[in-house]
């Protein structure tokens, strides 16, 4: 699998259904580079480091996630570089961490075909912890390439953040726009709030973990019928 581009300096690998692996974002600054989002697994990792390597990008000093699910996380011990989480999405790592040496990858395995389908043939499970943790908002600059890492309410998780790159017009949004599981209904309020934090993110272009690009009038469109069908209901 080849890595596709967003703008001048971002790309992404593209996601995969079969193994639930999602989108990882990569940003391509003049001084060093980030990671969106650490992958299902070290295979994952694998190969998009891979695809990094093939078109000549350096490996990601610094890789930040965008909410603590397994498929976004459980390749963190595998990441070049430095991990950045915000505080609460640290704390469900270590939950789950502490779930995993407390029953075993049974625990993660039960809950999906796809999880079983990633794991297939007992490769090993690993959840770590992030090597820096922010509250709210954060500011970076990878060299004439700011980006903004922002905590935001969303329907998915209460450990949301997005990743904001202002000059590039690109914001990745993670699974913010998903429903809850287990049921993966959405609260209007919270569908609302994120339609609002991404308008005001002044992106253009917004990619979810498992989906294609597409604009940010669209995601908020969406956001907001969704809303308003889960008012009506």
């Amino acid at each position: 699998m080849k890595l596709n581009r967003l703008s001048e300096r971002v790309w992404f690998f593209p996601y995969e259904e079969e193994r639930d692996r999602p989108n990882l974002g990569y940003v391509r600054g003049d001084r060093w580079s980030l990671a969106v989002d650490a992958g299902h697994s070290e295979d994952h990792v694998r190969a998009f480091y891979r695809a990094l390597e093939e078109d000549n990008l350096p490996l990601p000093s610094l890789t930040v996630l965008t909410h603590w699910h397994w498929d976004h996380t459980f390749g963190m011990h595998a990441v070049h570089g430095l991990c950045l989480a915000g505080e609460r999405t640290n704390r469900y790592l270590r939950q789950a961490r502490e779930k995993l040496q407390r029953e075993g990858v049974e625990a993660f395995l039960s809950l999906d075909e796809r999880i079983r389908a990633e794991y297939r043939g007992g490769r090993p499970m690993v959840i770590t912890g992030a090597d820096l943790v922010f509250s709210g908002e954060m500011l970076l600059d990878l060299g004439n390439c700011p980006v903004r890492v922002f905590e935001a309410e969303a329907p998915h998780t209460d450990d949301s953040a997005l990743i904001c790159l202002p000059e590039e017009k690109n914001l990745f949004l993670g699974d913010a726009a998903c429903g809850a599981l287990p049921d993966w209904k959405k609260d209007p309020r919270l569908c609302q709030s994120l339609a609002k934090a991404v308008l005001a993110s002044g992106a253009e272009t917004v990619l979810e973990g498992h989906w294609t690009p597409v604009s940010v009038r669209e995601t908020v469109d969406d956001l907001m019928a969704e809303a308003q069908e889960s008012e009506n209901e």
